[in-house]
Order: structure tokens, then sequence, then C-alpha cells
């Protein structure tokens, strides 16, 4: 695992996992207690996790909030985030680009 960037915004890349937890744990904290505004963290380059990952992210989300800030996911995995709404987490974490309750499609237009 590797995380890159500072207190605003983070890019984590590769496990997120029981191996890794404690040092993501560190790092997102350190964030998290070190800045203001959104913290936005990448998780693009993110190739495997598992609940113990995911109890890291739920974690610095927690914090995040005790502190005045908000965590926002950017680049989610499609497989994690059908995770993330499979477990009902996409209703409690902020998802840049995400709209889970805009129609896929677009709705019929009137006739006049």
């Amino acid at each position: 695992m590797r995380i890159r960037g500072d207190h605003d915004e983070l890019a984590i890349e590769g496990r997120l996992d029981v191996r890794t937890a404690a040092d993501a744990r560190s790092v997102l904290h350190q964030a998290v207690d070190q800045g203001c505004g959104d913290l936005v963290i990448d998780l693009a380059g993110l190739e495997s996790w598992d609940a113990t990952g995911l109890g890291v992210l739920m974690g610095t989300h927690r914090r995040a909030g005790r502190g005045g800030r908000r965590l926002v996911l950017r680049g989610v995995p499609p497989q994690l985030l059908r995770l993330l709404t499979a477990t009902k987490l996409h209703r409690i974490l902020a998802i840049e680009g995400y709209a889970p309750d805009l129609p896929d499609s677009p709705l019929p237009v009137a006739a006049g």
C-alpha cells in the first residue's frame, strides 16, 4: 500500500486490508487532524480491500466529522462502489460523482 498527498487530498494505491490498516489509519487520521475543509481520498489506484480497510475509511469519516471536516471519496473502483451500495455505506460516505437517487434513464417529457 502507498498513500501520497497531503492533509487536503490523498491517494491510496495497492491494498487496503488487515495488513496495511494500521499504517493507513495513522496517515489518514494525521491528515484529518492537520487540515481543514474537505479531505479528498482518491481510490482509483486501490487494487484490493477487505472489511478492515472499509473500517479504516469509516473511522476516518467519523474522525473527520468530529473535526468539522468531510471525507470525500474520489475514483472509487466499481467493485468497491457496489459493495458500498450493498452495505448502504454510500448513504453515509460522500462519493464524488455518485448520485444514487437519480434514475438510470432520463425522465419522460410531459406532453404540452
